[in-house]
């Protein structure tokens, strides 16, 4: 029998890795998106036809509900968030009902589904090592407490922690998977890894003289959203529903990766990168590292792309679409 999935945030990096991983896999995919003049389909373009798009919004648990009966998934992954650190400090409150509240109200309309179709629907919802901010523990593992350093941070924890009381008091097969740092050609142009690889295209075209960072000392474990969406998959897979911390183990700086970037293209990158302040966070979380042993261990999952191929993947990505942008020879 085919299976069903409902994916919210579809139209995001990890969504459009999760819908192609799920067809490829012989699902029918449906994705939620909000109603809105401005959504952007380009990273879906190739798949787009064999997604049922379906609208629904985290603010609003009656559009949530109408999309879980309209599609009856037997799997739901929650990807759908404000997903980006610097803005939560600028929106804490939207941050708030829609990475926070909006789990509560999806996680009830998947509940009320559930009873009414007598089935139970898995699901997913995606964590952040951003919860562990402060570190308490290096590394981190399931059991290392959180202490969230930005209103996102602090949003992804009530995610969490909610998703854990639904499933031990309503007996919910529901996981959370806390993702580290996860890129990919995909990632959206505000992230800084993106701003990188995209920035240094622009360089090397000739079409900017420089880039301008934040703290370049911030140390991240940083991996490729393409593997990290197979976790997710796995998780709904297991008999009992779990968290996993789902990393490399490995640590590098903004800086190194900014290394690598300019010299994917032989560049120097302290010929063009300027510090400035404005882009720098209020708190900053300095040294993110996750021990996945537990994932290796239960799901049989482990990291496939090395960490510079990455960046060079990311940076080859975007000479070809800087010099389709700008029509470059």
């Amino acid at each position: 029998m085919t299976k069903r999935a409902l994916i919210t945030g579809l139209t995001g990096q990890d969504g459009s890795y999760l819908a192609e991983l799920l067809l490829d896999k012989g699902y029918e995919v449906a994705g939620m998106v909000r109603r809105s003049s401005t959504i952007n389909f380009d990273r879906l373009r190739h798949i787009q036809d064999d997604i049922q798009i379906v609208q629904g919004d985290l603010l609003d648990e009656a559009s949530l509900q109408d999309a879980i009966s309209q599609t009856q998934p037997d799997e739901v992954y929650n990807l759908a968030a404000q997903s980006f650190v610097q803005t939560s400090w600028q929106q804490p409150s939207l941050t708030g009902d829609t990475t926070a509240v909006g789990v509560t109200k999806l996680l009830n309309a998947v509940l009320a589904q559930s009873r009414l179709m007598d089935k139970q629907i898995r699901f997913y919802q995606a964590s952040s090592s951003e919860m562990f901010g402060k570190v308490q523990q290096v590394p981190q593992t399931e059991a290392t407490p959180f202490y969230p350093r930005s209103p996102y941070g602090v949003a992804k924890v009530y995610g969490h922690w909610i998703t854990v009381n639904y499933r031990e008091s309503y007996d919910m097969h529901a996981s959370s998977g806390i993702l580290f740092n996860h890129e990919s050609p995909r990632r959206g142009l505000e992230f800084v890894t993106r701003k990188i690889t995209y920035n240094v295209a622009k360089i090397k075209h000739g079409l900017a003289k420089e880039l301008r960072l934040g703290d370049l000392d911030p140390q991240r474990d940083w991996g490729f959203a393409g593997d990290y969406v197979e976790a997710m998959w796995l998780m709904l897979q297991q008999d009992k529903p779990k968290d996993y911390v789902i990393s490399t183990g490995e640590t590098h700086s903004v800086q190194e990766f900014c290394e690598l970037a300019f010299g994917a293209v032989d560049l120097n990158w302290q010929d063009y990168v300027v510090q400035d302040k404005k882009f720098m966070r209020p708190a900053e979380v300095d040294l993110l590292i996750g021990d996945s042993s537990k994932a290796q261990a239960e799901l049989g999952w482990k990291p496939k792309t090395a960490f510079n191929d990455l960046v060079r993947m990311m940076v080859e990505s975007d000479l070809d679409l800087v010099a389709k942008e700008y029509s470059v020879d």
